[in-house]
């Protein structure tokens, strides 16, 4: 059954999982802050409509938001006195779904001021990066009312391969933040490993290949090291400085619960200080680069 669905937000991971709900055959209504995405958008996927205002998305079943913060996310939803939110737009029984990284706490206080008007409220981010954007085989943590995320279920599936609903409000955001850390730490240990394996003499390559076939093996000596790192190109298309506010929001998580995560401060520490010393366009890759020059 097609769907007239709101979608804001189409960065580099927006772009490609609208296109695969415009080609599951849904109505689109998008916006973004920049006018050069959106003409993008509507030149290659004909029917999907520019939402100019909040107010165009009324009749909406759905509204997406792929943006890059929980300052993002409360700013399109609850609006300020100037501009009216979709808070004040929505329909009753219409379903946000928050796909952005936010913050677990901040998403609770959102879907619960949501619910006061009968809005739903899901937050479904992703993992997986553009490739899997663009051929809809994302990871989805989907956390908020199970049968709410049932309902919506066609539409993850439109949009990944591995769709799982882990709790209620915020527990997507929750488990993104916390894989996030994971894959962060696997990617310095690795770097560091080469770096360390280099200057002994030992080649990168292979140390790569021996780590792919015993116990150091993770998700970045499969699909970093020689892909993105040992190649030169640093362009795996997750930028640094979105790790860094994701491991942030990973270590906030901690605090909020009383636990101290102490490999997770000093990750913390240091990719907010290779964010800082970066462009801001730097790829997450770019931590190699940034670990060998120290």
């Amino acid at each position: 059954m097609t769907s007239t669905i709101g979608f804001i937000g189409l960065g580099m991971m927006g772009m490609p999982m609208a296109t695969r709900l415009a080609a599951a055959g849904h109505r689109l209504r998008v916006a973004d802050t920049a006018p050069a995405a959106v003409e993008k958008f509507l030149q290659a996927n004909a029917g999907a409509v520019h939402a100019k205002a909040p107010a165009d998305f009324a009749g909406a079943q759905v509204v997406i938001t792929m943006l890059p913060s929980s300052d993002a996310v409360d700013s399109v939803v609850l609006g300020s006195t100037e501009a009216p939110g979709l808070i004040s737009i929505l329909q009753p029984d219409c379903v946000l779904i928050d796909m952005s990284s936010s913050e677990p706490g901040r998403t609770q206080q959102l879907a619960s001021q949501l619910a006061g008007n009968r809005i739903h409220m899901l937050d479904a981010p992703v993992s997986g990066g553009v490739r899997r954007a663009v051929d809809g085989s994302l990871a989805i943590m989907v956390g908020g009312p199970a049968q709410i995320a049932a309902r919506c279920q066609s539409l993850f599936e439109a949009m990944g391969k591995t769709i799982k609903h882990v709790g209620g409000s915020g527990a997507g955001h929750a488990v993104k933040a916390l894989n996030n850390y994971v894959s962060a730490a696997g990617l310095v240990a690795a770097a560091e490993a080469l770096i360390v394996g280099r200057a002994f003499g030992l080649d990168p390559a292979v140390m790569t290949d021996v780590f792919n076939s015993s116990t150091g093996r993770n998700n970045s000596t499969e699909n970093k090291l020689k892909q993105f790192i040992l190649s030169g190109r640093f362009d795996a298309g997750f930028s640094l400085r979105l790790m860094d506010k994701d491991l942030a929001t990973a270590l906030k998580l901690a605090q909020e619960v009383g636990q101290p995560m102490e490999l997770g401060r000093h990750l913390v520490s240091l990719w907010h200080e290779a964010a800082g010393a970066l462009p801001p366009q730097a790829d997450h890759t770019e931590i190699f680069r940034y670990l060998a020059r120290k």
